[in-house]
């Protein structure tokens, strides 16, 4: 036990058995119905949900507890226009040179392509970044942990609770993505993982009719 000033109790009650079973089953029920979404509609979000979403996905543990990302919220039609056209050109090339015959075989049951309208309609995109180090007060540099690690549980933190307040997302990840340190002007530390549209999805948007692996699966017991 730990009784210094750096420590504060631990406030999370304990629940009975019932309702650790109804609360994890219902959580699951909610999200399995999240999908990746490739129509987004233009239909404004208040800037407040995506605040709290960021807030949200910033509860995720990291190593250190150097909280190692940056959440580039990008809502200008211009940018978005100049990273649609960016991500598009690097998609050209890896549809059409660097892809081999089994990714793109993979790929076709999802209907992707290098065509991405998504970047421009939805009404935000959320560009995490990994931050390799961090900046101590006189410049110097700062040692960053299981930076990697830290940043993906985060941006999972950030898929759920995109979902959880009643909108749609995508993952898409552009290769390479260094277009987008250089459009929104980020520092040398921070490396893009992820681009994320946001939002509401368009009155026809459609999903592949695809299932996810069963428990059986996807898990091991000892």
């Amino acid at each position: 036990m730990h009784n210094d000033a750096g420590f504060i109790p631990h406030s999370r009650p304990i629940l009975s058995d019932d309702a650790l079973i109804a609360n994890a089953q219902q959580f699951y029920t909610d999200l399995k119905t999240r999908r990746t979404v490739r129509h987004f509609s233009t239909r404004p979000v208040p800037k407040e949900v995506i605040e709290a979403i960021i807030r949200t996905a910033s509860t995720a543990p990291s190593g250190a507890h150097k909280q190692p990302w940056t959440f580039a919220v990008v809502e200008s039609a211009d940018m978005k226009r100049n990273i649609r056209l960016a991500a598009e050109e690097e998609e050209r090339r890896n549809y059409h040179e660097r892809m081999s015959q089994e990714w793109l075989d993979d790929l076709a049951p999802l209907g992707t392509d290098e065509h991405k309208p998504f970047l421009e309609h939805a009404p935000y995109l959320i560009v995490v970044f990994k931050q390799a180090y961090g900046t101590n007060p006189d410049g110097s540099k700062a040692k960053h942990y299981y930076v990697n690690e830290s940043v993906g549980l985060a941006a999972g933190f950030l898929l759920a609770a995109i979902h959880q307040a009643g909108l749609c997302s995508l993952t898409h990840t552009p290769s390479p993505m260094n277009f987008l340190e250089q459009l929104l002007e980020r520092p040398k530390n921070e490396r893009a993982v992820l681009l994320i549209p946001v939002g509401y999805p368009a009155e026809d948007a459609v999903v592949p009719n695809i299932e996810r692996k069963s428990l059986e699966e996807v898990s091991v017991w000892y």
